[in-house]
């Protein structure tokens, strides 16, 4: 059986290294038998601020409908997104906001602090990219911006296991280390479908 995977690029500049990242992994999930589908936040023309909050509704550009649509086709998700100011860039944030809806990524119950989680089932995987060493990453930030995309989102809508995998300190890196990287990429998509 395909696996359906849709991975997120989540980096606004499409010809960043979160940009290579997210080809090679598709290139590896493809050339595997998985069915993978692109969102490339770079290419995307929506509102990223969640004007009125949860107050009043605030209608969908056609492409945060298409993503809708393919995030509920996935059985696996993969954001791929550079780690700024300790978490995900402003863009990623704001497609979160705008598309993991009441209704669509979870549902409040009536008469209660308690809410289904409406994504259950899928799995995700994060491929982060960061200037800071990983070392300092854990011991000193505590992983937090993995923290709140991992917990805070994705498990607070149902979307378990999550697996994290940094790739730094990219700004150093020679080419020859992105290549690396850039196969690592590959081979987890090959692994995953």
């Amino acid at each position: 059986m395909k696996t359906n995977i849709v991975v997120i690029n989540g980096h606004p500049d499409p010809q960043s290294f979160c940009a290579a990242l997210t080809e090679a992994y598709k290139i590896g999930a493809s050339d595997s038998g998985a069915e993978v589908r692109i969102i490339d936040l770079s290419h995307m023309q929506f509102e990223p601020v969640l004007k009125y909050g949860y107050r009043q509704r605030t209608e969908l550009e056609p492409d945060l409908l298409k993503a809708q649509e393919l995030i509920r086709w996935a059985e696996h998700l993969v954001f791929v997104y550079p780690t700024w100011w300790g978490a995900m860039p402003a863009v990623l944030k704001g497609f979160i906001d705008r598309v993991f809806l009441p209704g669509f990524a979870f549902k409040y119950r009536d008469n209660s602090q308690l809410w289904d989680k409406l994504l259950t089932g899928k799995t995700a995987h994060l491929l982060v990219t960061m200037d800071t060493p990983a070392w300092y990453n854990r011991w000193i930030y505590r992983h937090a911006g993995h923290q709140v995309m991992k917990r805070n989102i994705l498990h607070f809508c149902g979307i378990k296991p999550v697996r994290v995998t940094e790739i730094s300190p990219v700004r150093p890196s020679s080419k020859e280390q992105r290549a690396k990287w850039l196969e690592k990429a590959r081979m987890l998509g090959s692994r995953r479908a």
